[in-house]
């Protein structure tokens, strides 16, 4: 169901949600089970209605179509990846934007793969995307040279972590390493460097949002490694238990990791992350972690041990990432810059 407005004729912008939104969500957000959603906090900042997999009667497709017939109510359609905003622009391209001339900003998170770029190289829908959003910079220089999409109309933005969920908290007995996610994980590389060390390992594979097939599926993991999944609730208690947390990734040309990247600096953790085009972002290196290079099990395994034997510098890099966050990451930050953008789309003339 769109929510927020009584009379959706009188909204001005529409924001999809690429999922079902639970119907109790708030309850949880209040009694602390689940961080703050970004699009609630979105729908609240711009006035914005919701459009959701429940409300379209389907998915991505079906949600771009029931954008596609509700332009003529919205002044700005904020599309939440290129899964629905390339469909919707195709479609306002082929049929006209309405009587309001409506507006498109899309979220994109990897235009780099070939099914995706052919809408662009053949069918030109990037006419029909006002402001493309990105968390790489290594996508904004690709969709501004590939497309010759001027610069003003491609935006790197940070992305986010609930500051206020995921907080520092004392670290209890039996502190461990760890390690979240799904996407692009190399966690073969992170087993491998791991093994026989003295340390426990817990690898949260698995992600809400994620397709990807569990890396560490059908290998044999070593006693020193826990592969289980975890409700947000209890992944925070990994990340407090965690001396500090480690990102291996395959090499990728968008921000694969900073999901699992913001909510360990969030707790004040450090961070070890494998070093790829589309990851380069969010680390500083020897300030709030370190980079390692791709699928090399032997330089991944010495900056472990390096922090390990260096707590004060792990705690010293938690720190920063911590403040760092708070500065630039947050989610009340990203919702500040993403009700500036999207409110200056609406007004462009």
């Amino acid at each position: 169901m769109v929510t927020n407005h009584v009379q959706e004729n009188m909204a001005k912008i529409l924001l999809t949600v690429s999922g079902v939104i639970p119907p109790d969500i708030k309850t949880q957000i209040v009694a602390g089970q689940r961080p703050r959603a970004d699009y609630l906090e979105l729908a609240r900042a711009l006035d914005a209605d919701l459009l959701d997999y429940g409300s379209a009667g389907s998915k991505n497709m079906g949600l771009a179509w029931a954008c596609f017939r509700r332009r003529g109510r919205y002044r700005v359609i904020f599309t939440d990846g290129e899964q629905v905003g390339i469909p919707l622009a195709l479609l306002l391209k082929l049929f006209g934007r309405g009587p309001r001339r409506t507006r498109h900003v899309m979220i994109g998170h990897i235009l780099s793969v070939g099914k995706k770029m052919i809408f662009f190289d053949r069918l030109g829908v990037q006419s029909h995307v006002d402001c493309f959003l990105v968390y790489s910079t290594w996508q904004k220089q690709f969709i501004q040279d590939r497309w010759r999409v001027s610069p003003e109309r491609v935006i790197w933005t940070p992305f986010q972590a609930d500051a206020q969920f995921f907080r520092p908290e004392p670290t209890i007995q039996h502190p461990i390493i760890s390690s979240a996610g799904l996407e692009f994980r190399d966690y073969p590389t992170l087993i491998e460097a791991v093994e026989k060390m003295d340390v426990q390992v817990i690898l949260a594979a698995a992600s809400p949002w994620s397709k990807r097939t569990d890396t560490t599926a059908h290998r044999p993991i070593p006693p020193n490694v826990t592969v289980r999944r975890f409700n947000l609730h209890e992944l925070r208690q990994v990340y407090a238990r965690s001396r500090f947390v480690v990102v291996p990734l395959y090499l990728v040309n968008f921000q694969a990791g900073v999901t699992t990247l913001l909510e360990a600096m969030a707790m004040g953790k450090a961070v070890i992350i494998t070093r790829t085009p589309g990851q380069s972002d969010v680390v500083v290196e020897g300030e709030t972690g370190l980079y390692v290079p791709p699928a090399d099990p032997g330089a991944l395994r010495k900056a472990i041990q390096y922090l390990l034997a260096h707590p004060a510098e792990a705690e010293r890099m938690g720190a920063n990432g911590r403040r760092l966050l708070e500065e630039q990451m947050s989610l009340d930050k990203y919702v500040q810059r993403l009700e500036r953008i999207v409110n200056q789309v609406r007004d462009e003339k």
